[in-house]
């Protein structure tokens, strides 16, 4: 194909491996600030031809704001990484999807002509700033809200049971699915399909470079032994059809972890001499049911797909993010022309966790790797989002 001069391209894109999110994980030790400075290193460390103060922006997910994230986390990483102080950065929230908003940002902003280059990635130590804890313990919905949807919004652990009910889901379709995912990222992981992507993070005990999340022997077996985790007395009161089937091992893990991508315009990689390996070819944002929350995808699927030109046929490559086993699974059942071995070929969220702010610039990272490896041209990517919401992004590989 013919680049346009403001075509957005991907030069790079990195992520580091999946650290443990807990105590003794082996990221723990490191401030998220340090971890995404590193990860800014060796982005630039692996494109000598260009200077880091020609960077226009650098734009930064990150879900819980506060305490050692809460000083927008994509300065002080660029500052610490020893990178021109002129260069600024900016904090982005859309939960799960916020380095996912963040790429749709930088190439918004390169398609408008404000910027040549931009950094967009993510960042989330979820051992050293707890999830939910920017809310220090509030109400962060207000009275009008909680009035239209009386008697009350749930937990998205809640609403992927409320999603696996909707979709005649239960406990073995689950189980057998994040056993699947974990088979997936094992192979991928022992055949070295990762490590292009995934960069060495100097840690005190060492160099940490290894996803530690994926458990290769996972069965649905072991998996059925865990006990369901959201369900109340009251909860099934109120939802008497849902079974109660997600658990701690078919949603995501917590997890630590930094991933970045390096775009600029077409034009401006030309002039620096570097072969861009992906072009954002359209993107696209939808809101949904907030009850239900993790639906999105599908509309978002519909939409991108539409403004896309494209049929779901001419998709090579599919990362949905696994944040509970129902997502993909009933993005599966409503789209059942897909074929389910191009969904999440290298596992997902479920065995190689879900580092909130991070996660959409990591799936897109191994996307493209996946792409380039499996000589595919399109991949579609969707990030279901706290408050019902969803990104979706179709890269094609050059």
């Amino acid at each position: 194909m013919s680049l346009q001069p403001r075509d957005i391209v991907i030069v790079d894109a990195v992520r580091t491996a999946s650290g443990k999110g807990r105590n003794g994980g082996g990221l723990a030790e490191v401030h998220p600030v340090d971890l995404l400075a590193q990860t800014f290193i060796k982005l630039a460390e692996r494109t000598p031809e260009l200077d880091p103060g020609e960077v226009d922006d650098v734009l930064i997910g990150c879900v819980s704001q506060v305490g050692e994230q809460s000083a927008t986390p994509g300065r002080m990483a660029w500052l610490g990484a020893g990178f021109p102080a002129h260069v600024p950065a900016t904090t982005i929230d859309r939960k799960c999807g916020s380095s996912q908003q963040a790429v749709h940002f930088a190439a918004q902003g390169i398609a408008a002509g404000s910027y040549d280059i931009a950094i967009a990635g993510g960042v989330e130590s979820m051992s050293r700033v707890v999830m939910g804890s920017a809310r220090m313990g509030a109400d962060p919905y207000g009275a009008m809200v909680a009035e239209r949807y009386a008697p009350g919004l749930v937990s998205q652990g809640v609403a992927a049971d409320l999603v696996a009910a909707r979709w005649k889901l239960d406990r073995e379709d689950l189980d057998r699915y994040a056993a699947e995912s974990h088979r997936r990222a094992g192979v991928a992981l022992e055949s070295g399909s990762f490590a292009r992507e995934t960069i060495a993070i100097d840690t005190r005990f060492g160099v940490f470079d290894r996803d530690e999340t994926v458990r290769a022997g996972s069965t649905v077996e072991k998996l059925a032994t865990l006990r369901s985790v959201f369900g109340t007395d009251a909860l099934a009161e109120r939802f008497p059809e849902v079974g109660w089937h997600t658990t701690a091992g078919n949603s995501s893990q917590i997890t630590d972890g930094a991933s970045a991508l390096l775009l600029m315009s077409a034009e401006r990689a030309e002039s620096l001499g570097l072969t861009p390996r992906a072009r954002l070819h359209t993107m696209s944002v939808v809101g949904d049911d907030p009850l239900l929350m993790l639906t999105a995808p599908i509309p978002a699927t519909h939409r991108v797909l539409a403004r896309s030109g494209l049929a779901l046929d001419a998709i090579d490559h599919i990362e949905i993010n696994e944040a509970f086993a129902s997502v993909p699974l009933a993005w599966m059942a409503e789209f059942g022309d897909a074929d389910p071995a191009r969904v999440n070929p290298r596992g997902g969220a479920i065995a190689l966790g879900h580092p909130l702010g991070a996660s959409g610039a990591r799936l897109m990272t191994t996307m493209l790797h996946a792409l380039e490896d499996d000589g595919g041209r399109y991949g579609l990517q969707l990030m279901c989002e706290a408050g019902g919401m969803a990104n979706a992004t179709i890269i094609e590989r050059l």
